[in-house]
């Protein structure tokens, strides 16, 4: 069951970080210049409230399976380093940005989170390549 839990977790992200890739970065650049400090700070809000506890039963459900693996211990070894990596591209690049554009729009910025979120999203890609087969081995 777990496994079942932990890809529905996992495609739940992947659907998540495509629609912020390909439709909500890049429709901040449409907001202008008026309003824009105030959507950023909403965004930051609304955003985590939706994402975080994914990410962290995402995160919980992977270390349960790495402790006690019903996949191979490698494929599960390799879904929690995945994980890693895209916890440390949400602080190191993305979160900062978003930080930094609580002001108002900068279109340096923008182009930046839009080019560095491209990892998260081939990552999330790849966790949920990797996941997606998971499940039917606990029918096995």
């Amino acid at each position: 069951m777990l496994l079942v839990i932990h890809a529905a977790l996992t495609w739940a992200l992947v659907g998540l970080i495509l629609t912020i890739q390909l439709v909500h970065y890049p429709l901040f650049s449409r907001v202008g210049a008026g309003g824009y400090a105030a959507y950023q700070r909403e965004h930051i809000t609304r955003i985590t409230w939706l994402v975080a506890p994914l990410m962290l039963a995402e995160l919980a459900t992977e270390a349960a399976l790495v402790l006690r693996p019903p996949a191979p211990l490698s494929a599960a070894s390799a879904g929690l380093g995945l994980v890693i990596l895209i916890w440390v591209s949400t602080a190191v690049a993305q979160s900062p940005v978003h930080g930094r554009r609580t002001t108002g729009f900068d279109a340096a910025l923008h182009a930046r989170l839009v080019t560095t979120n491209w990892l998260r999203t081939v990552l999330w890609l790849l966790r949920g390549s990797l996941v997606g087969g998971w499940p039917l081995l606990a029918l096995a």
